[in-house]
């Protein structure tokens, strides 16, 4: 069987055109399929059209969380509640084209166990969202001890061997799913596709959370960060002995300088990178915090799923 896991956050426009198409193309595979449905808290409708699509379809189960708990965990919860021995994980916005499921199963079916989407091109991203997107992952792969392939979606497919091994595994409260998945191992297939306009609604990932979500992935995949400071010591000291060196022979020379402005705008810029080092720390200490607290990532008030009997009543 396979599992189609979506995530949904306010996707009420969207959710019956997605529904649709995806099963279509689910019909046209002749597969034996369920679709797994993750409320990440949405504060619309969402959840009623998706009681409304699960009691018509008994194919269809809806993972109701509490309130919102983010993407990562919405993924996080389908892997851990889909049965299939292929599990896609897909967004409910039609970005994530139900059309290359067909392929991705094929590529499954040829023996890759991990299948990476790789996103060619994404009609709606601006200038700054590309710009950043290149950056972070240029900064991710020079100073992580893992590679990372870019513009790789959170649209893939796993096999159940390599869903279990991510649950049961990667234990880490911050999981950086879509970098796991590229360094996990295991036999893996890249298809390409282009990500279209959103059908409707609007992107729920702004310019400032996508920001966010980048800095989280890279304190979680890479100690770089951490060692600013200490390259950040060593420009600062170097700089100051050369002023000091320059200080002291003005002095022979009968010619010191009041130094006023150099010395002011030394310490304001010591002081910023002192205080962003700091800031860096915090971040880690902040994920050390969350891992020692052990809370779930995630919290579900109810699963929904109809047997046959039920929805043919």
């Amino acid at each position: 069987m396979i599992s189609i896991v979506v995530s949904a956050y306010n996707e009420e426009e969207v959710l019956p055109l997605f529904y649709k198409e995806l099963k279509n193309q689910l019909n046209a595979l002749e597969e034996d399929a369920e679709i797994v449905f993750v409320n990440d808290g949405s504060a619309d409708k969402t959840i009623n059209i998706l009681n409304s699509i699960a009691a018509n379809d008994p194919a269809v189960k809806v993972v109701n969380f509490s309130r919102n708990f983010g993407h990562e965990a919405a993924m996080l919860a389908g892997l851990n509640h889909a049965e299939g021995e292929a599990i896609i994980c897909m967004d409910a916005d039609l970005q994530h084209p139900p059309a290359e499921i067909k392929n991705m199963v094929a590529a499954y079916k040829a023996g890759a166990q991990v299948v990476l989407m790789v996103r060619d091109e994404r009609k709606d991203y601006s200038f700054i969202k590309q710009g950043v997107t290149t950056m972070f992952y240029k900064f991710l792969n020079k100073f992580s001890e893992y590679q990372f392939e870019a513009n790789v979606s959170d649209f893939f497919l796993v096999s159940s061997k390599v869903s279990k091994v991510i649950c049961k595994e990667f234990p880490e409260f911050n999981k950086f799913l879509r970098g796991i998945i590229q360094n996990i191992g295991f036999e893996k297939k890249r298809l390409h596709y282009v990500a279209p306009a959103r059908a409707a609604g609007q992107s729920k990932y702004s310019l400032y959370k996508l920001m966010l979500f980048s800095f989280s992935a890279i304190t979680t995949t890479s100690l770089a960060p951490l060692r600013l400071g200490i390259f950040a010591g060593m420009m600062f000291g170097g700089f100051a002995t050369l002023l000091a060196i320059y200080s002291v022979f003005m002095k022979f020379f009968s010619q010191p300088f009041s130094g006023y402005t150099t010395i002011i705008v030394f310490l304001s810029f010591s002081f910023s990178i002192l205080f962003f080092v700091i800031g860096i720390i915090g971040e880690y200490i902040a994920n050390v915090f969350k891992e020692v607290k052990s809370r779930p990532p995630y919290i579900v008030s109810e699963v929904i799923s109809y047997k046959k009997e039920d929805a043919a009543k």
